[in-house]
């Protein structure tokens, strides 16, 4: 069962209530009467270990495939890329 929190507005004491998910949200403070809402908190559910997207994706915004790829080469190289010219299209004969 999930745990809400609830801030009253005539006391602004803040409480939490253990209830289903079934159960309608509380309305009443039950010690002043006054009208409360049902305040948003983080879930208290985290997942850990590796398999999840926090621990194995989220690292410097990289998948593990560019991180092998993309290594630091030494200050004193210089890579050079060669690249081949694109072929020219083939002449078209039409008739």
């Amino acid at each position: 069962m999930p745990l809400y929190d609830y801030k009253c507005h005539k006391c602004g004491k803040t409480f939490e209530l253990l209830q289903k998910f079934s159960d309608p949200p509380v309305t009443v403070h039950q010690e002043c009467g006054g009208e409360v809402e049902r305040l948003i908190s983080a879930p208290a559910l985290q997942f850990k270990g590796s398999g999840w997207y926090v621990t194995d994706y989220a690292k410097n915004g990289k998948s593990p495939s560019t991180t092998a790829e993309a290594k630091p080469e030494s200050k004193g190289e210089t890579k050079k890329t060669e690249t081949a010219p694109a072929p020219a299209p083939a002449a078209s004969k039409d008739k």
